[in-house]
């Protein structure tokens, strides 16, 4: 039988990477961590937002088959409880017929101990939990073993009233299950609101995130515990799987977290280089794909793919193949070869030349008397695409796509050609961002990361002028303006979504930021037809920017 708590109390935060729909894997999983916690001695282990089914869980919330899988689930870890050992908060859908609840479950004792339903349910940006779930009422506090515990659920945190609620039914400790996706300065934005609830309730607050990819969201962990005067007691490591063992003391009344480990939390192009890889990672190891193949065409973008690629997976899971054509230039083809001899990879060439030829005889027909244009160069993206595509049907690994953000925007791209593929690590990296996270890896190798040490981009890879080698001496300026300009204005119009006039008095051409804003809304039936891709930015294309394919509006300047 568990002992009722005094003046001490110790605390597992275990930050894991669930798996959406793999309850049973989950359960195995909460299973190996309550044994660690319960080896150190911990009185509770806390899991994060709906960790028995994964998060998030959209539509498949709705199925009657895996609230039931997951409500057996819970009540199999309650009876584990029966062993005196440490307690749990796991978070999981809880029905009661017609509705369904975000909820979080203590288990002790061999029992389902209480429940509570998450209040503020998100409905903008990435989030659509009204959509699936009811809210439920403001959250009471929980007795447990003689500790009077405050659980907020994620977004409950982020406005004062469900904290404020917990205060005034006598909660010691806020404990907050989150599913907290990263994008760039996520992190500075959860200590700003946690703060607020400290410094509004005065009470401790121990803040649970979990780690891994689902889809296009990535989950950085960088769990932590905050103290009652805001400052932070333990900080867990982003990235990464940990339990974390937090000691509690109570002292004039009042609890506070013994001060202890405190990791580092990479930011910039550090945070934002594991984002890639972590989501790369998961979307192939748990999609079952045995590796990857890519085009390394010699620019940028493949090239940096297809270092990420290694760092997640390891070289021999990695298949570059670079397909050129009458077009394709002796230093793209130089380069594509020192991108893979840098990485270690399986690096094949497969001319084009005869499929683009077949496929412009099988046109000539239906294409006589016309001009060539941009229909007879797409054919060799599209060849490309193709041959991919064979070989990814035959062998099973997966088709990386590589566009970049800035490209994705504005159009260029291919369909059924380069934008062929099951992921994009850079879909949400605009080209400015991809030169900067290329030098970044030259330089470092993230933790965790496979891939070798030192120079993984040839530095000519990372000088020469970024080109589609669709015609001779083709350049993306020709067209485009320079990345530094038009990632600039696509940000103010995606990101930002500021009126055309501010954006030309940032410095830009009128007509340059009009041409930009159409070519943007033209290119809008291309996206929805992309590969998913890790989100970075505060608006990805997808789940968080929904624009109409057919859109008629644009602004007058």
């Amino acid at each position: 039988m568990a002992h009722a708590i005094k003046d001490k109390f110790k605390l597992a935060l275990a930050q894991l990477n669930a798996v959406v729909g793999d309850i049973e894997g989950n359960l195995r999983r909460a299973r190996e961590a309550r044994a660690q916690a319960a080896r150190a001695g911990a009185d509770l282990i806390a899991f994060t937002e709906l960790f028995l089914t994964g998060y998030p869980i959209e539509d498949l919330v709705l199925k009657p088959a895996l609230q039931k899988a997951a409500r057996e689930a819970c009540e199999a870890l309650a009876r584990d409880t029966e062993d005196g050992g440490p307690a749990m908060l796991v978070g999981l859908p809880w029905s009661e017929t017609p509705l369904v609840y975000n909820a979080v479950a203590l288990l002790d004792g061999g029992r389902i101990e209480a429940v509570r339903y998450k209040h503020n349910l998100p409905n903008y940006g990435v989030f659509d939990e009204k959509r699936v779930f009811a809210s439920g009422p403001l959250p009471q506090a929980i007795a447990f073993r003689g500790l009077k515990l405050g659980v907020p659920i994620c977004e409950d945190i982020w406005n004062e009233e469900a904290c404020a609620s917990l205060a005034l039914a006598g909660a010691e400790i806020l404990i907050v299950p989150n599913g907290s996706p990263y994008w760039i300065g996520k992190q500075e934005v959860r200590y700003d609101i946690a703060r607020l609830r400290v410094a509004e309730t005065r009470l401790p607050l121990a803040y649970v995130n979990q780690v891994g990819g689902q889809d296009e969201l990535v989950f950085d962990g960088a769990s932590f515990v905050l103290n009652g005067d805001g400052t932070v007691a333990v900080q867990l490591p982003a990235w990464e799987e940990a339990l974390g063992m937090t000691e509690w003391r109570r002292e004039d009344g009042r609890w506070h977290c013994v001060p202890g480990a405190r990791a580092e939390i990479e930011r910039d192009e550090a945070a934002n280089y594991l984002a890639c890889v972590t989501g790369l990672r998961d979307y192939v190891d748990k999609n079952g794909f045995p590796g990857i193949v890519l085009g390394l065409s010699g620019g940028i973008d493949s090239a940096l793919c297809a270092a990420m690629a290694v760092d997640a997976l390891g070289a021999k899971r990695v298949h570059g193949v670079m397909l050129p054509y009458k077009h394709t230039s002796n230093e793209s083809l130089n380069d594509a070869a020192a991108t893979a001899e840098a990485l270690g990879i399986r690096y094949d060439i497969m001319p084009i030349d005869a499929t683009v030829e077949g496929l412009s005889k099988d046109l000539a027909k239906a294409l006589a008397g016309t001009t060539p244009d941009a229909t007879e160069e797409n054919l060799q993206s599209r060849a490309r695409g193709t041959l991919l595509m064979a070989i990814s049907n035959k062998f099973g690994p997966m088709v990386l796509t590589t566009g970049n953000k800035s490209e994705v925007s504005v159009g260029y791209a291919t369909l059924y050609g380069d934008m062929n593929g099951g992921f994009n690590p850079i879909k949400d990296l605009y080209k400015t961002q991809v030169y900067a996270l290329a030098r970044y890896r030259n330089r470092a190798r993230p933790k965790d990361c496979l891939g070798p040490e030192g120079t993984v981009v040839p530095e000519n890879v990372l000088t020469k002028a970024p080109t589609a080698e669709l015609k001779p001496g083709q350049r993306d300026q020709d067209t485009l303006p320079p990345y530094e300009v038009l990632d600039d204005i696509l940000n103010c119009l995606v990101e930002r979504e500021m009126p055309l006039p501010d954006i030309v008095a940032r410095g830009h051409a009128p007509e340059t930021v009009k041409k930009v804003e159409r070519i943007l809304y033209l290119a809008e039936y291309k996206r929805r037809q992309a590969a998913p891709g890790v989100k970075i930015t505060a608006k990805n294309f997808g789940r968080d920017r929904r624009y109409p394919i057919t859109n008629k509006f644009r602004e007058k300047l």
